[in-house]
Parts: structure tokens; sequence; C-alpha cells
């Protein structure tokens, strides 16, 4: 593809875009709806049960709102069905296509202490990315998308599935791993956190190395580039 003399090449195929897009509205959609259901109960707690008037592990510094629960867990659930199904199908379609190998999974050599703390260093002093990060990640952003995909993914709906009674009642081992639903929901918490803090990271470093030109990418599929010779 010619744009602007320059030659673009396909960066990421329709199912990623559109699979990609549809967890990140649903993602939004939980977030707020999660927030509405932590400020009906700030507090977290460990084990199977937890409630007003009994020891909890922490307080959160937030208000009790109780009118806001109801709407919440019902986008709550809508949003959290949108992710779920959206990110079975990219987890499957990536195993078929070899995405998450040719692209997710980093060599022998990348896992080299030397590089993955120079790659740290560039991102924590602002540094522009290399033209050939455009055509392959680097290795920690290899890393990140690996627990991102397989750990803390994985993690945020197998804990939420422990705290529904309706799943829980027909397999109880979801919830027993965790040692409650209390346990599952101050788990599911702090997953949700670190899944927030890549959400900022993951801005961040699209408005540092070229926010319009990657965002046009995962809209059309196509990005970065060298200039054409036939310019």
């Amino acid at each position: 593809m010619l744009r602007g003399g320059i030659m673009e090449s396909k960066r990421h195929s329709v199912l990623v875009r559109i699979t990609h897009w549809i967890v990140a509205l649903s993602f939004f959609g939980l977030l707020v709806s999660g927030i509405a259901i932590l400020l009906a109960h700030p507090r977290l707690y460990w084990g199977e049960t937890g409630a007003v008037g009994t020891p909890s592990l922490f307080d959160l510094p937030l208000p009790f709102v109780l009118a806001h629960s109801g709407w919440g867990r019902y986008l709550h659930f809508l949003s959290a069905w949108a992710c779920v199904l959206a990110g079975l199908i990219y987890f499957i379609a990536g195993l078929f296509t070899q995405h998450f190998r040719r692209n997710f999974l980093p060599t022998r050599g990348d896992l080299d202490w030397h590089r993955i703390s120079n790659v740290i260093s560039e991102h924590l002093h602002f540094k522009p990315s290399h033209e050939e990060e455009f055509w392959r990640y680097n290795v920690v952003q290899q890393l990140t998308y690996l627990a991102v995909v397989f750990l803390l993914f994985p993690l945020m709906i197998w804990s939420g599935l422990a705290m529904s009674p309706a799943i829980t009642s027909v397999f109880p081992s979801l919830v027993t791993v965790f040692g409650g639903q209390q346990s599952a929901r101050t788990i599911h918490f702090f997953v949700t956190n670190f899944l927030v803090l890549f959400l900022f990271v993951h801005i961040a470093m699209l408005c540092i190395t070229g926010f319009r030109t990657r965002v046009r990418a995962m809209i059309t599929g196509y990005g970065g580039g060298k200039r054409s010779s036939h310019e």
C-alpha cells in the first residue's frame, strides 16, 4: 500500500483488528461498571465470606455508593461476555495462524538481560522506537503481551467466574482453588489494577512511538514501512 510516498505493508490482520477493538471497548465497560460495583462495597476480604461488620483484609479509601451497583452489575456482565468471546476468538485464531509464535515469542538472544535492560532504558527515557519495531515487537513488548494474554486475562476471567454462584454451583473447583469467593474478588481487583497499568503504559508508548501511525495500523491494517523507490 502506497501512502504519501511511503510503501506500507500489512501489519495487522482483520481478525486481530476487530477483536482488539471489541476487547478495548468491553474492557472500558468492565472498568466503568467495576468501579460502580466497587463503590457499592469498597472493602476487600479473604476467604469465603465478607460483609459490613466483619473484619476486612483492607478498606479502600472510597465512599460507599449503593445506588450504582444495579446497572453496574448488568453492564459488567454484558461487557465481560463480549470480552471473553472476542478474546477466545483471538486466542484460538492466534494458535492456528501461529500469531503468538511469530510475534510474541522472543528468541533466545532476545532474552539476554543486557538487551532487555537496554530496551527498558530506552522506554524510560522516552526514546522513539526504531524503524524495525514497526515490523516486530521488541522483547519487552513480547514478554508483556504474553503475560497479558496468557496470565492476566485468563486470571481475570477465572476469578470473575469464581464470584458467580450460578457458575460455582456447577463448577465448585473454580472458587475452591482461590480459597473462597471473597479471595477471588480480591484477586480480581489486583489483576484489574495490573491490566489498567498495562493500558496506561500501552497508551503512553503509543504516544511516544507514533500515535497516529500505530492507531491507523490497528484500524486499516497498514502501518510503518519504507519510502517507495518509485517516488
